[in-house]
C-alpha cells in the first residue's frame, strides 16, 4: 500500500506541474505539446528577457493633440483586455463603448499623410471590434473573438504611434482554436484575456514597443 501510494504522489505532481492544469479536462482538444514548446510559466516573461524583439515606435513627430486622443484609444483597450482576463464581459462592453467613442472623436486633420494612411487602415476595423464588444455584454466569447482581430489593429496603431508608455506585444497559442491570438498589455507579466481564470498566465511576451 505504501508503494501506491508514493506513486499516486508522484503522479499527481506531474499532473498539477503542467501550465492550466487546473482546466486540463476542459481543454482535451488543445495541443498540449505545442503550448508547452510556445508558452512560459506561470508569468516569467520579463523585460529584461533578451531574446523579445526591442522595437521603437515608426513616428515621433505627432502632434499633441493626436498624442492625446491615441492615448486615450490604447487606455480603452487595455480597459477590454483587463476585463476579459478577469472574465467581466459587462465591463469589457463598457470598455468597447469607450473605445469606439474615442475613436470616433479622434481628430485626424493633425496627422501627415503618411500617418494618416498608416491609421486609415487601421480605424474602421477598430470601430468594428469595438462596437461588437460593446453590444455583447452576455456574449464572451463573441467579445474574445472580436478582441483577437481588434488586437491585430491596435498593434498596428502602437507600433506606428506608440501608446503613452511601454507596451508589450503577447502570444497565446491556444486561442481561436489552436490559431493562436495576440494581445497588447501595459504589464510585463501575462495576463492571457482569451481564457481568463481558466489558463490566467499561458503565453508568451513577443515584443515590447517603446
Amino acid at each position: 500500500m505504501k508503494a501506491i501510494f508514493v506513486s499516486l504522489i508522484g503522479i499527481s505532481a506531474i499532473f498539477f506541474s503542467s501550465c492550466g492544469s487546473n482546466n486540463t479536462s476542459q481543454h482535451e482538444g488543445h495541443d498540449m505539446s505545442k503550448m508547452e514548446s510556445d508558452t512560459v510559466a506561470a508569468g516569467t516573461a520579463t523585460a529584461e528577457d533578451t531574446s523579445i524583439k526591442k522595437t521603437a515606435v515608426t513616428f515621433t513627430n505627432i502632434d499633441p493633440l493626436i498624442t492625446t486622443s491615441l492615448k486615450e484609444i490604447v487606455e480603452h483597450y487595455l480597459h477590454i483586455k483587463n476585463a476579459l482576463a478577469n472574465d467581466d464581459a459587462k465591463e469589457a462592453a463598457r470598455g468597447g463603448a469607450a473605445m469606439f467613442l474615442a475613436i470616433k472623436k479622434l481628430d485626424k486633420s493633425g496627422f501627415t499623410a503618411e500617418q494618416k494612411k498608416v491609421y486609415d487602415e487601421a480605424e474602421e476595423g477598430m470601430k468594428e471590434d469595438a462596437e461588437h464588444i460593446s453590444k455583447n455584454e452576455d456574449k464572451i466569447e463573441h467579445q474574445r473573438s472580436h478582441f483577437a482581430s481588434l488586437s491585430d489593429d491596435l498593434y498596428t496603431l502602437v507600433k506606428a504611434f506608440g501608446g503613452g508608455r511601454a507596451l508589450y506585444y503577447d502570444h497565446c497559442p491556444m486561442a481561436k482554436d489552436n490559431q493562436g491570438a495576440n494581445w497588447i498589455s501595459e504589464v510585463k507579466e501575462v495576463k492571457n484575456p482569451y481564457f481568463g481564470s481558466k489558463m490566467p498566465t499561458c503565453g508568451t511576451v513577443k515584443e515590447i514597443i517603446q
